[in-house]
Formats: structure tokens, sequence, C-alpha cells
């Protein structure tokens, strides 16, 4: 199995290999200009060579002595110690260039007649300087040979070497830059898939955008794919566990009923087996419930479009009452919650006060850290210390507790509880009930 650090960064692995190929494309380059500058610069040097020696073979005259028809000491064969020489030898006798003075200029070995054809050959100066020389031998044996100082092809190759190897550094950087930019650019897409999944996953959205680049697009779509093959198992699992509560809890409700006849149960037995399968049953539908939403993409409901449309809804319903529900959600505040859970229970509370207050129903929200906090408080007659502390205890149905008051007080705290928050009942400040629920956000 490959881990993480095994894997590496994409981007350093993309910018590594751009930068390798960068480099190596500069150091070929480098090479293959550095090698046409020495041959274009050699071969100007021999074309001026051979030039020279067309001359004094032209201006040689025929028969004895060996003599020269016209001075060919033109720049720079003038200048003596330059590097720039000419010598005719024809047996003893030999023809100077003025730039050697009165030295020989060191021939190799006799080369093989070439016709007119100069050829190369290497050897030194009088004071032992690197030359390049060119050398024709004539059929009369003749041998005319013209030089060139070696500094003549490394001083240029030097200076164009030092330009050459300036323009590609920065010619580096800027594909260094350009590739940098390239895969910053190439791998946005991957970044706003990221902050698209991210934003699925927090309830702000329901799926990712299909527009996406050619390349990611399928990810995409095979994304939405497996968030709606979620959504689906979700929705199915929650329908199988609706139905199994509704298939269990009626046959044990009625035999709870039948139990609590006189003389069905007389010592009670039974009917505490009965309440002992009921707990098991809830207990385990809640497991259900939880493991089923804790598998389910995160949802986000927005509280303020709710509570509006609940507190309208019921304004209408206690219209002859003269009930009047005052919302103060703060927009923008969400729940992570389903929309139907949260109106299941908001409407249970917000009901719950609307039949117990005198004619004031208040609905606030607020962020509390992690979670967000709704408050229902009324006007009415609220409950005691000794009904607050029944309601309080754990496992019983808040609806049984406190009859005729907080009818759906039990289905709202099991669903609160599921989602990981709860509900809690104290005094308003209106001198009615206040219901606190709590919810992640």
């Amino acid at each position: 199995m490959i881990g993480t650090g095994q894997i590496g960064s994409l981007r350093r692995r993309l910018l590594l290999g751009a930068l390798a190929m960068i480099v190596a494309a500069l150091v070929v380059a480098g090479l293959a200009i550095g090698l046409i500058l020495a041959r274009f610069v050699r071969g100007q040097i021999d074309s001026r060579l051979d030039a020279q020696i067309v001359s004094l073979v032209s201006g040689l005259e025929p028969g004895e002595p060996l003599h020269l028809s016209r001075d060919l000491d033109a720049p720079p064969f003038d200048r003596p110690g330059s590097g720039w020489t000419w010598q005719v030898r024809r047996g003893g006798a030999v023809l100077r260039s003025a730039s050697l003075g009165t030295r020989d200029l060191a021939v190799p070995s006799r080369p093989a007649e070439d016709g007119d054809r100069p050829r190369p050959a290497d050897g030194t100066g009088p004071r032992g300087e690197a030359l390049i020389l060119r050398v024709l031998a004539l059929p009369d044996g003749t041998v005319v040979t013209a030089s060139a100082p070696r500094a003549a092809l490394n001083g240029p190759l030097r200076e164009a070497g030092l330009a050459l190897a300036a323009s590609l550094v920065v010619l580096g950087i800027v594909l260094a830059a350009a590739g940098l930019l390239q895969v910053r650019l190439g791998l946005q897409p991957l970044d706003r898939l990221r902050r698209d999944l991210e934003a699925v996953r927090a309830g702000r959205r329901e799926r990712v955008p299909e527009p996406q680049p050619t390349e990611v697009r399928p990810l995409a779509a095979e994304i939405n794919a497996l968030l709606d093959q979620n959504a689906a198992q979700l929705a199915q699992a929650r329908t199988h566990v609706a139905n199994l509560a509704h298939g269990l809890k009626t046959p044990l409700a009625t035999l709870n009923l039948a139990l609590s006849e006189p003389g069905r149960d007389p010592d009670g037995r039974l009917s505490h087996l009965v309440g002992s399968l009921d707990r098991g049953v809830r207990h385990h539908l809640r497991r259900a419930r939880s493991a089923a939403l804790a598998g389910a993409t995160r949802i986000r409901t927005d509280l303020a479009g709710p509570v509006a449309d609940l507190a309208g809804a019921l304004e209408r319903l206690y219209a002859e009452k003269g009930v009047r529900v005052t919302c103060a959600v703060p927009p923008g505040l969400a729940a992570a919650c389903d929309r139907q859970d949260l109106d299941e229970m908001l409407g249970n509370l917000i009901d719950n006060a609307c039949t117990w207050c005198a004619g004031s129903v208040r609905v606030s929200a607020e962020g509390a850290g992690s979670d967000v906090v709704v408050a229902i408080e009324d006007d009415g007659p609220g409950l005691g210390p000794e009904a607050l502390a029944a309601v309080a205890q754990r496992g019983r149905r808040l609806d049984e507790t406190v009859p005729g008051h907080g009818f759906g007080l039990a289905i709202t705290t099991e669903l609160a509880e599921l989602y990981g928050g709860g509900l809690a009942l104290d005094r308003s400040g209106m001198g009615g009930l206040r219901a606190r629920l709590r919810l992640p956000g």
C-alpha cells in the first residue's frame, strides 16, 4: 500500500519535472549553440587564412629567385607579434610576413599535395604561442603557410559564451516562472473541486457544480453520483426506520393499553416487560437513525425561512385566539439539520407555545460556539418547579409527564439528540415557558 509520504505533492512533482526538463534543455541548447559558434568562428578564421594563401600563390613570380610581385603584408599580417603571419618556403628560400620578422614559422612536416586546397594544421609561433595554421603544398615543392593566433578563436568564443550563458540563465528563470504559473493554473480546477467538496460536506451545497474542465468533469460526475447514491440510501434507511417504528410502536402501545385494564396484569410484571421492550425498541431505532444521519452528507438548513413560515402558519391557525408570533432570527444563521426534521421540531415547540400562551410568542436564535440555540418563549402560565424537575427526568415522555402541556416534546427531544443537540425547558422572561433547542451549526 502506498502511503501519503510516498505519493508526495502533485504540485511539487510537476514543478521538479518541469525544472529538470528546463535545465536539461538549456544545457543541450547551450552545448549545441557553443559548438555552432565555435565552427562559425573557426570557419571565419580559416576563410581569412585561405584568402591570404590564395593571394600569396597568385603573387608568386615564376622562376628563381623566390619573390612576390606585390606587397601582401596587409593588416593584421604587418604587426609583429600579432600571431597573424604567413610564410612561403621553397627549398632553402623563405619569404615571411612582417609580423614574423626574421624568425621562421614552425610548420609541421610537409603535407601531401592537395591541389589548390589549403589544409588545417596546429603549430606554435616563434615565441611558443599556439597558432591555427592553414598549409598549402604546391606541385613544385613550394609550401605556403598562413597562421592566426589561437586567441582569435578563444576570445570571441569566451565573450559569446558569457553572453550565451547569461541569456540562458535569464531564459531558464523565465521558463521556470512560466512552469510555476502553468502548474498553478493547471491545478486550480482541483483546488476549486476541493472547495466545492468542502462546501458539500459543510452543507452549503448539495452537489458539485457540473461545469468543470474536460479532465475533471468525469471525477465531478462520479462524486455527484456518489452523493446521489448516499442520499438515496439515507432516504431508504430513514423510511425503513420509520416503518419499523410504526410497525412496533402500535402493537406495543396496544399491548400496554390492554395490560392496563384491571385484572390483566395484577403484579405489573408484564407491563414492566412491555415497557422494557418499548425502551429497547426506541433505543435501537434511535441508534439506527443516528447511524443513517451520520453517514449522510452534512446538510445545513437556514433557520430564518422555516421559522417565518411556521410563525405565519400558526398565527393563522390561532387567529381566533389572537396569538402573535415575533421572530428574531439573524439572516444566514443555519443548523446542520434536515429541513423536514427542523420543521417537525420547531413546529412542535411553536405550536406548544401558541397553545399555552396568553397571546404572545417569541422565537429567537443565536450562535453558541459551534452550535445554534433556538429559544421559543410564551407569556402563558409556564411550568412549576416540580413539573420542570419531572420533565428533566431521563427516559420519561414529556407529554406523559405533564398531561395537556408539551405534546410532541418527546419527539423533539429524540430528534435533537439524534443530531447531537438537545432540548432544555425553563422559565421565560415573558412569564411562561422557554424551550431552548440546541442543534449543531
